[in-house]
């Protein structure tokens, strides 16, 4: 009975570890809002990231690359003054033809197709 009950808690543990979201990466194609923060992902790969609160618009965007890997996205800022890149990756727990919600940090992001 014990060897049971530790192959059913084994079986539990190794499919609660290995289930990860998988999204389609075509959803996240466009242009999203949350608030007074935008967001653009195009098909290439690239995209752009402005705030309008801080009096930035989309011709001022920060460029960016990004990767989706399961319900992990990646953008990788290349930083102004040098030549260094700054990796930032989210977890995404929503993502539709109209919804993103990603979390970093404890923080949820929620976001609406424009």
């Amino acid at each position: 009975m014990k060897r049971i009950l530790l192959a059913l808690c084994a079986a539990l543990l190794l499919f609660c570890g290995c289930n990860k979201f998988k999204f389609d990466e075509s959803d996240l194609y466009g242009k999203w809002k949350s608030g007074t923060l935008y967001e653009k992902y195009s098909s290439s790969g690239t995209g752009y990231t402005w705030n309008t609160a801080d009096d930035v618009d989309e011709s001022e965007a920060q460029s960016f690359t990004w990767e989706l890997n399961g319900s992990t996205l990646t953008q990788y800022h290349q930083m102004e003054s040098s030549s260094g890149v700054v990796p930032k990756q989210y977890t995404i727990t929503t993502l539709n033809a109209t919804t993103l919600v990603y979390t970093k940090n404890g923080r949820t992001y929620t976001f609406y197709k424009q």
